[in-house]
């Protein structure tokens, strides 16, 4: 405790002046949050010692970016926003303010940004408006682009985040993957199977019928339990603007920041980065060849990255491969670079190019058999491969079991064995592990529509069968 007070005493020993209420202010926050920090016991082990974690920045320098931008990210902000407490603002740009400062102080100083009033604990505690001159930079400002927010971070940093944060070989245990499939029938066969393509990250393509749960078994491994990552929420390379943050597939794993007080304490991180659960992102038939390349929004005139990069240090699975508007040869072709280099070139519309790292793990999941989809030097690409057989009976009484006393039925397993005997066997109809999941929705529907009981008897599952499936649809291999 003496070394924290020490430290805080060090930190607001300069004499009072322009800046000392703001360096008082700033004490205050400096030391609650070093108590706070003495308090707790340390986190990370030595083994976690390279595990990426982005410290705030100390000086503009440290930020990688031109202060002109984030000059221009201040207009902005205070155009949309309209007046703002300074450490808000900073907040809003991801930095501390004592980076925005000397800007602030220079903005002032042209008449470009006003102090309408302050809480009293100097700048950092002021209410910053755009003056008139102010207000026509901002919109010139906006004519490059309309981006405002967390300031963005270099192409170079994220790139070290990927690489740092990219799971190393090894990472993954048999327990590991039995927890993540704990909700699914499967057997060790699979386990098997699927185990080491995960644990090494390489391409994985799974293949069989439809209804075998390709899908299901590929969207379980988003319950992994691994570390969590941090992703920008912008990328600037040679002027240009990349967004990387995507609610829609990074799920934050710490509160959205809101309205702060003057007072507030000190990121535990630089703002830049959002802390979140490694990705899983999922497209299907809509994808095509754009989809995988930068998409330019010509009214903002910032870029987003394509589903490849989102997916970074996650999984990104193609589902109903060879089903696209592209064919997969050409889907193939695009990723045949990256799978073995590990980086994506992308395209600006200027013509430009950026070279992003490319750090997923590609799953491919497909109805159609291999031969359809492309010859052996073009699934040689594929890594791993898997294919995903349908059921036997015992497997597929369990899958039956289950998901019938989910749904709150008492299982007859005689009276399923003889339903299977009659209707599949009989009518050699293959078995699918989707099969008990449509034929009990199928008979509860049937039951709450005739007022019937609650019950699973051999004349509702044959009534719910003959409802599932089409009366000449033959058997298939």
């Amino acid at each position: 405790m003496t070394a924290t007070l020490a430290s805080v005493y060090t930190y607001i020993e300069p004499p009072a002046g322009r800046l000392g209420a703001t360096i008082l202010g700033e004490a205050i926050v400096h030391l609650s949050a070093a108590i706070r920090a003495a308090d707790q016991p340390k986190q990370e082990s030595a083994a976690d010692g390279d595990r990426f974690a982005p410290a705030p920045c100390r000086t503009l320098e440290e930020t990688g970016i031109a202060p002109s931008l984030i000059e221009q990210l201040i207009l902005k902000t205070l155009h949309f926003r309209g007046e703002l407490i300074g450490r808000e603002l900073a907040s809003l740009l991801g930095l501390r303010f004592s980076l925005i400062e000397p800007l602030l102080e220079q903005l002032k100083r042209v008449r470009q940004v006003d102090v309408k009033t302050s809480l009293g604990y100097g700048p950092v505690s002021a209410i910053y408006v755009l003056a008139e001159s102010g207000r026509i930079r901002a919109r010139e400002c906006l004519e490059n682009n309309q981006y405002f927010g967390p300031a963005p971070v270099t192409l170079d940093q994220y790139r070290d985040a990927v690489h740092r944060q990219r799971q190393r070989s090894g990472w993954l245990t048999r327990p590991m993957l039995l927890e993540a499939y704990r909700h699914m029938v499967i057997t060790d066969a699979v386990i098997n199977q699927i185990g080491p393509a995960v644990n090494c990250g390489k391409s994985f393509l799974l293949y069989g019928q439809p209804g075998n749960g390709k899908t299901y078994l590929a969207e379980a491994l988003f319950r992994l339990q691994s570390p969590p990552i941090y992703v920008p929420y912008v990328v600037e390379y040679q002027g240009q603007l990349v967004k990387i943050f995507d609610p829609v597939y990074h799920h934050r794993l710490e509160p959205e920041p809101q309205g702060i007080s003057s007072l507030a304490t000190e990121p535990a991180h630089d703002g830049r980065w959002v802390l979140c659960k490694r990705p899983f992102i999922t497209t299907g038939g809509e994808l095509t060849l754009d989809m995988l390349n930068l998409s330019y929004y010509p009214t903002a005139k910032i870029y987003d990255a394509p589903f490849q990069v989102k997916a970074n240090n996650g999984i990104y699975l193609v589902d109903d491969f060879g089903r696209q508007q592209c064919s997969p040869a050409e889907i193939l072709n695009r990723w045949i670079v990256p799978m073995d280099r590990r980086v994506d070139f992308l395209s600006f519309v200027t013509g430009g190019k950026i070279e992003m790292p490319f750090e997923t793990f590609l799953i491919f999941s497909t109805n159609l058999r291999p031969d359809q989809l492309g010859d052996e030097a073009f699934l040689r690409r594929i890594e791993y491969k898997l294919l995903m057989r349908s059921p036997e009976e015992a497997e597929f009484l369990e899958i039956f079991r289950r998901y019938a006393e989910s749904r709150g039925f008492a299982f007859d397993e005689r009276l399923v064995r003889q339903f299977v005997a009659r209707r599949y066997y009989a009518e050699k109809r293959p078995l699918r592990r989707c099969h008990p999941r449509d034929l009990i929705t199928h008979a509860i529907d049937l039951l709450q529509f005739e007022g019937r009981p609650m019950e699973l008897t051999a004349e509702a599952l044959n009534q719910a069968y003959d409802s599932c499936f089409l009366a000449n649809e033959g058997a298939d291999v």
